[in-house]
């Protein structure tokens, strides 16, 4: 089976937390990997965007009951209906997480990871400091994530 990661983070990102998760997307799906976010924009749409573009696979988990709202980056569309809540699912169907930049709804999600006995990374600054591991660059959270992956999360 291949390896799930969740990439979590902004949909209103700055332009280096859409470079990081670009990078962080291409240098997973070169690696094999699905990358399942929420499948809206900012960093969710980068991380699919390079992801796909790199020949892997993604799966949106969208918020609404609409599969049409998911970004063009997303192939496996999920329209939850579920709002927010939905946060729960996102990174619940990974292996690991990482969270790139983001703002409030990242934070949920990185504690709901977290709560779940995922391990989670951050790239870039999330909205408070956590104790967690940080990574330089996408690929290192690709490595990361892929190698907590193959560990069986």
């Amino acid at each position: 089976m291949r390896p799930r990661i969740s990439v979590v983070g902004a949909g209103q990102a700055t332009p280096r937390e859409i470079e990081l998760a670009e990078e962080l997307g291409a240098a997973l799906g070169r690696l094999g990997a699905i990358v399942i976010t929420g499948g809206l924009g900012g960093v969710m749409a980068a991380a699919s965007r390079g992801c796909l573009e790199a020949g892997g696979t993604t799966v949106g988990v969208l918020p609404g009951t609409d599969p049409e709202a998911a970004n063009p980056w997303v192939e496996i569309p999920l329209a939850t209906g579920m709002g927010e809540t939905r946060n729960a699912l996102v990174v619940r169907m990974g292996e690991a997480v990482v969270a790139v930049g983001g703002e409030w709804g990242t934070l949920s999600e990185i504690a709901l990871a977290k709560k779940m006995g995922k391990e989670v990374a951050l790239l870039s600054d999330p909205p408070c400091d956590l104790r967690l591991p940080r990574m330089r660059d996408g690929r290192e959270a690709a490595e990361w994530a892929m190698e907590v992956a193959r560990r069986g999360g």
